[in-house]
């Protein structure tokens, strides 16, 4: 999934299922919220079995923290059944299952946010907005299905388990199909963007170390998750339009070019991307990549992505491969003398702070 997340809509809403049930074809239930959460850590780990046995491990923190949803739901609603709410399921249980639902989806969301802010260094709350963005309509469907299943299992006993696993194991084919062709995509995207290293038009790497940066700059600034995908892939491809050229620049390093002739083969680029017929928001960043700050005759300035490949091509032109601090330092501060004619002044900040993070890891 985006992100790099990973959606379990079959176990999630058999937990929260079991978590919300009292009654079974009529006959009270008396399992206790502790039992819940055996039951779930249990199932968990017996589910993550077979992906251990093909050698792909389970994500640790994504285990704890449907287990922790759960515990949430199952401690409060456990409580307040039957004592609160009686032996019999009416509105008022109805309602109290949705809201602490929707609460296990919020707290899972701020968890994950915690943990992935940190992790892609970006800020807390762009982080946050991310996660209810996905979260959000998987929530619903998996909250709501947890829900029902609860309920039909008061009348319909074992039964409601089949009847409801058979979409929810359809909805995980499909995010798997989906997840999958997201991943040969980006695959494509990255041997696409090599031509030109293979064809000696750009130095090795190079579309690589300008995708890096570009996507840190991008979270450093508070991009979301779609133009962050956007930005990667506009910045693996921004040099595709130098293969029209007869003879490679020097280097392949656009930012020692004539200002229009980097903006031709920016344009040309974008011409070779718009063919694919599904990247046309892609081909208009690599198109305005080289458009000045304040735009071209003082008109509009480039999109925001634009302008942080603008930044990142231009550092990696002048820097290559090396980790040279003070060669660093140098790059970054010809583009600040720019004064904000070519070069976005908080897109070089941004990148200044990412480098100053990256480089002693030597992680651009």
């Amino acid at each position: 999934m985006p992100g790099n997340r990973e959606v379990a809509p079959i176990a999630t809403a058999g937990a929260l299922g079991y978590t919300l049930l009292f009654s079974v074809g009529g006959s009270e239930t008396t399992h206790t919220a502790l039992e819940v959460v055996a039951v779930t850590a249990v199932g968990m780990i017996l589910g993550a079995l077979p992906h251990l046995a093909v050698g792909r491990a389970p994500r640790l923190d994504a285990m704890a923290r449907r287990v922790l949803a759960v515990a949430l739901v199952a401690f409060v609603y456990r409580f307040l059944v039957p004592d609160v709410l009686g032996k019999e399921y009416k509105w008022t249980t109805l309602a109290v299952m949705t809201v602490l639902v929707v609460l296990a989806v919020l707290a899972d969301a701020v968890i994950a946010a915690m943990l992935r802010a940190e992790q892609v260094r970006t800020a807390f709350g762009v982080a946050v907005r991310d996660e209810l963005r996905i979260a959000a309509p998987l929530g619903a469907a998996v909250g709501a299905s947890g829900i029902l299943l609860a309920l039909a299992a008061h009348s319909m006993g074992m039964a409601a388990l089949l009847v409801f696993a058979a979409p929810l194991l359809v909805t995980q084919i499909a995010f798997r199909k989906y997840a999958g062709i997201r991943a040969t995509y980006l695959q494509t995207v990255r041997a696409l963007s090599r031509v030109t290293e293979v064809g000696g038009y750009v130095e090795p790497g190079h579309s690589r170390r300008v995708s890096r940066l570009a996507v840190a700059v991008g979270r450093e600034l508070g991009l979301s998750e779609p133009e962050l995908l956007e930005l990667e892939y506009a910045a693996l491809m921004h040099d595709i339009g130098q293969l029209s050229l007869r003879d490679p620049i020097p280097g392949g390093a656009t930012v020692l070019t004539e200002p229009a002739q980097a903006r031709r083969i920016a344009e040309l680029g974008a011409a070779v991307i718009r063919q694919t017929g599904v990247l046309d928001r892609v081909a208009e960043i690599v198109r305005c990549q080289c458009d000045p700050y304040r735009g071209l005759d003082g008109g509009t300035p480039p999109p925001l992505a634009s302008r942080i490949i603008k930044v990142a091509n231009a550092y990696d032109d002048l820097l290559g491969g090396s980790a040279d601090r003070d060669r660093a330092a140098a790059a970054l501060e010809r583009m600040r003398l720019d004064g904000g004619s070519e070069y976005d002044p908080a897109v070089v900040e941004a990148a200044s702070r990412v480098i100053e993070r990256l480089t002693p890891l030597h992680g651009l």
